[in-house]
């Protein structure tokens, strides 16, 4: 289905879209684009890859002409272009909704006009019961792409669902890193604190299972084990042999659950079990909204949700073998030079 084909990667400076790249490489596509606002780090990408094949946009999703001018003869697009941190999601809300949200419009407009042929979207398990501003926008986002499936045939528009992508930017894992080579003390939130745990690498299979396979309006989630705040750090420091290294609790942050859903009991009620995924179908109740208010599902009153909680849980050792699949991990073990982060 890639074979002389164009495909767009929106935040693909990103690594999320990095990680799509690397995989895409590899394929017969004729051209990947990447569309982002940061030039610096599309230069960096430039020199490492050193691939006709990779065309790089500068653009806003904010903004929709520069989308247009990405979009324009792309025959499929992964979205991943996103403001995903927590902190700055909750200081600066309206900024999360223009990219979230009003992004992703501006990205389904322009491949709608522009016939391209699949869209697949990121999302997060925090768009579940969302407390924060981050998970709030990305719900909405969801949402915008479920009406927008409603009324067209083409582009096929699906979201893929993640939880903790294991040392994506940003995430806890780089941090405990950093704070074991500056021999600073592993600062956890709370001990029995739960999040999913999967590799870039398996997080990339469920958006290859997308382009094939997703159907308009579509939820695609990868089941995946879950581990605790505390036994993710013992497993961090057991693999880099700092056994007796301080690990300090510093308390539940604003914004922070408890555990991470990645469908909420209402969508496994209706979930496809795919052997390796779950499939949410769309809703499509139409606009008579007597279907909304005078119809239940009592299947929904017995169900419960797929949460970090009740999810296979790793120990020590399960968490250290899952760790050990990531290349920087690989590196700090072998005393290597650490593969450059872009």
């Amino acid at each position: 289905m890639f074979k002389n084909k164009t495909l767009l990667i929106t935040g693909g400076t990103g690594s999320f879209g990095n990680a799509v790249l690397r995989r895409f490489l590899n394929s017969d596509l004729k051209e990947i684009r990447i569309l982002s606002r940061d030039e610096k780090k599309q230069d960096d990408m430039r020199k490492l890859y050193k691939n006709s094949k990779i065309k790089f946009y500068i653009g806003d999703v904010r903004d929709p002409q520069s989308v247009l001018n990405a979009v324009r003869g792309a025959n499929y697009i992964f979205h991943a272009a996103a403001l995903k941190q927590v902190p700055s999601c909750e200081f600066y809300p309206l900024e999360a909704v223009k990219t979230n949200v009003l992004g992703t419009e501006n990205i389904l407009e322009a491949a709608i006009i522009s016939g391209v042929e699949r869209v697949v979207c990121l999302s997060t398990d925090k768009a579940v019961y969302p407390i924060n501003a981050m998970g709030t926008s990305k719900a909405m986002m969801e949402k915008v792409i479920v009406a927008k499936s409603r009324g067209v045939t083409s582009p096929v528009i699906s979201v893929t669902r993640y939880g903790n992508v294991m040392a994506s930017r940003g995430s806890v894992i780089p941090l405990f890193i950093d704070q074991i080579l500056a021999g600073k003390a592993i600062s956890i939130t709370d001990p029995q604190m739960t999040r999913f745990m999967m590799t870039l690498d398996d997080a990339v299979d469920l958006v290859m299972h997308a382009f094939e396979h997703a159907q308009p309006g579509e939820i695609l989630v990868q089941k995946a084990p879950a581990a605790t705040i505390e036994t993710l750090a013992r497993a961090i420091v057991t693999v880099l042999n700092k056994p007796n290294h301080p690990i300090e609790i510093i308390g539940t942050r604003h914004g922070e659950k408890l555990y991470e859903a990645l469908l909420s009991r209402e969508e496994m009620v209706a979930a496809k079990d795919q052997d390796r995924f779950f499939c949410v179908p769309p809703d499509l109740r139409d606009l008579n909204y007597g279907k909304f208010v005078e119809q239940g599902e009592v299947k929904i009153s017995t169900a419960t949700d797929y949460n970090s909680h009740n999810t296979t849980r790793l120990d020590v050792n399960g968490m250290q073998k899952l760790l050990l699949k990531l290349p920087f991990i690989q590196a700090l073990v072998k005393g290597e030079p650490i593969p450059p982060e872009i």
